[in-house]
């Protein structure tokens, strides 16, 4: 599993919502994972656990271990590679065995995090040094931290968008429908590709919101409004989708997708473009250099959409990583996660944003530096009552279902007109917001 992100949809995971997600291990006072003194005297072994698969076979999570080592000798770490991450880790954390080191399943709700896992720090603290603490903070502690940044946007063969005679990015919604038009016209290319199939991908477009009307409020205002107003981002966002998959920009059948075989496919100039995440630059050039293409003809541009004349790109954090609030050896995991968000280099290697306040932008992102785009953060703070709003409502915000329904919409595989559809979403978030609110 190479993605950065697969968020819960399934029954399981509506359960356990609903049920605070306590486990029998869960436990309300909480614990800190406090960062060694003394390098040389932090001992154990422990194990992390992690979605990057691909990193555990391969074996550069070993490397990253065995540079660790140099600094901590006497710390063992194990790595347990979970292809269906969200799955089976919530499915563990009914008990206490869920590893030393985790990233935060996104099922478990952020009230809940002291019960879960053991806090890094003060918020007060933290901040002063990382970014995103406030996606993990409960009453002031932290309890996560993501070792990269990442910003959405649109993965795109350069060399198509050129043969199409397309210099310059869109800066709206029409014009981006204008040059994928223009595509499918001058190139044999599929103009954009939904990975239907593999569902995950469609969550991505959830990560419009912000960039859209360049709002740092923006998780503030899915609490207070209707995502699916006029004019509102995700309805901006959702509607694009609906376009270019009702005007025949996408590919003919979406049940018949596949996300690995998308790589080189996009690599190669097959497909022009995908909306992903700065996350995927690295898989997709990799697909390049096997593909035998220039893995720089895969670029990566913004949402079309600017204010003040600039585009705006959220910047946000990957699966934060935790310490089980269980583990015997806190000391020892605590240290992982602070070498690995600080000196492992994994943002470097994969092209991402670095947490570290100051740190400078990877070089895939130069283009935006070049271009003014404006990276934004959101406040979080009203990021729990969302997802409860979201469970609560049944969307699935952070789900592909009601993506998958909108794209059998636009494709004619289901019924209904899209205003319809868009203000129903609407309607169900807005009472939903009732009940939680009371």
């Amino acid at each position: 599993m190479n993605r950065r992100k697969s968020l819960a949809g399934t029954l399981l995971a509506a359960v356990l919502l609903a049920a605070g997600c306590t486990g029998s291990g869960g436990t309300s006072k909480g614990a800190d994972a406090k960062a060694p003194d003394d390098p040389g005297t932090v001992s154990g072994t422990i194990q992390v656990l992690t979605h990057r698969t691909d990193l555990v076979q391969d074996g550069t999570m070993n490397k990253y271990a065995a540079e660790f080592n140099k600094i901590y000798p006497k710390v063992k770490v194990e790595f347990d590679g979970i292809t269906d991450y969200e799955g089976e880790v919530k499915i563990r954390m009914n008990t206490e065995n869920y590893g030393d080191v985790l990233m935060i399943p996104a099922v478990i709700k952020k009230g809940d995090y002291p019960k879960f896992f053991a806090s890094l720090g003060t918020s007060a603290e933290r901040n002063k040094k990382y970014r995103f603490t406030d996606f993990t903070t409960v009453d002031g502690k932290v309890y996560g931290q993501s070792p990269i940044g990442v910003t959405p946007g649109f993965l795109y063969n350069k060399r198509v968008w050129q043969d199409a005679g397309i210099t310059d990015w869109p800066t709206t919604p029409a014009e981006f429908i204008d040059d994928l038009e223009a595509i499918k016209a001058k190139t044999t290319a599929v103009p954009y590709y939904t990975n239907f199939k593999d569902m995950w991908p469609l969550t991505s477009w959830t990560s419009v919101n912000g960039s859209v009307g360049c709002d740092t409020q923006a998780t503030t205002a899915l609490a207070e409004g209707d995502p699916w107003a006029k004019g509102a981002d995700l309805r901006v966002g959702d509607t694009l989708l609906y376009d270019i998959v009702h005007d025949g920009l996408a590919e003919k059948d979406p049940t018949t997708t596949n996300w690995e075989g998308s790589k080189p496919k996009l690599a190669k100039g097959e497909i022009a473009t995908m909306w992903l995440g700065s996350w995927a630059i690295t898989q997709f050039r990799a697909a390049a250099e096997e593909a035998g293409t220039d893995p720089a003809d895969v670029g990566f541009m913004p949402f079309p959409a600017q204010v003040d004349g600039a585009f705006c790109a959220v910047v946000s954090p990957d699966y934060n990583q935790a310490v089980n609030v269980h583990s015997k050896h806190k000391e020892a995991a605590r240290a992982w996660i602070d070498w690995f968000t600080d000196k492992s280099g994994y943002a470097d290697d994969n092209l991402t944003l670095s947490p570290v306040k100051g740190a400078p932008l990877p070089s895939v992102l130069k283009p935006y530096d070049d271009a003014g785009v404006k990276f934004i953060e959101l406040d979080d703070t009203a990021g729990a009552t969302v997802k409860l709003i979201d469970n609560e409502s049944e969307v699935g915000l952070y789900a592909p279902d009601y993506r998958q329904s909108l794209v059998d919409l636009a494709h004619g595989a289901k019924k209904g007109k899209l205003d319809d559809f868009l203000n129903d979403l609407g309607k169900r978030w807005t009472e939903a917001a009732k009940t939680v609110g009371s």
